[in-house]
């Protein structure tokens, strides 16, 4: 084998003259210098739009983030709601037994003091997991609060005014789990 270097029969112009065509000629189109600007420019501009793509995504894939903590941050704050309709009906029932329970025996005194005691757990339990009354007697009428059942003329009493309270409303966390039934105050004719 021989180790010296192969002598070229081509002529240094002629090999000079293949490369620049390499570098220009793509297929049969060769491009002009404003061609490749214009393609730079076009690719730049595929490149900014993919970047704002990617960017959106990443914002909307944050938003979702947050949403979804949200919404589990409010299963878990508002997952007794169902639970805590049911156990108002209850109460309702112990109170209505209590206000229906009159006399004087014994056994009326007895069954009173343990409904009481009773309705007092319902009241500790309900402040345990934030459950909170709507009392409104004598406040202004609030139709978020509130639902009026009935509206009378009562001497005494501003227009607009809750002057009797059928059963109490009650929130949970803040959110209404049931509104108050009331009557409410209205103007003499």
């Amino acid at each position: 084998m021989s180790t010296e270097p192969e002598i070229l029969e081509t002529p240094i112009e002629d090999i000079i003259t293949e490369e620049e065509q390499s570098h220009t000629d793509v297929g049969e189109h060769e491009y002009t210098i404003d061609e490749l600007k214009q393609e730079l420019e076009e690719a730049k501009q595929m490149a900014h739009d993919n970047w704002d793509k990617a960017v959106r995504a990443q914002a909307e894939m944050e938003n979702l983030k947050r949403r979804t903590q949200k919404d589990l941050e409010d299963a878990h704050k508002y997952a007794l709601t169902g639970f805590a309709k049911e156990l108002l009906t209850v109460l309702d029932s112990l109170v209505l037994g209590l206000q229906a329970a009159t006399g004087d025996s014994e056994e009326v005194q007895k069954f009173r003091v343990g409904s009481e005691m009773t309705i007092k757990q319902f009241e500790s339990v309900f402040a345990k997991f934030k459950i909170e009354t709507i009392d409104p007697m004598g406040l202004p009428f609030n139709a978020e609060h509130h639902q009026a059942v009935m509206m009378q003329v009562v001497e005494g009493a501003e227009p607009n005014t809750v002057v009797n309270v059928f059963s109490k409303g009650y929130t949970l966390n803040g959110r209404l789990l049931r509104p108050a039934m009331v009557v409410v105050a209205k103007a003499a004719d």
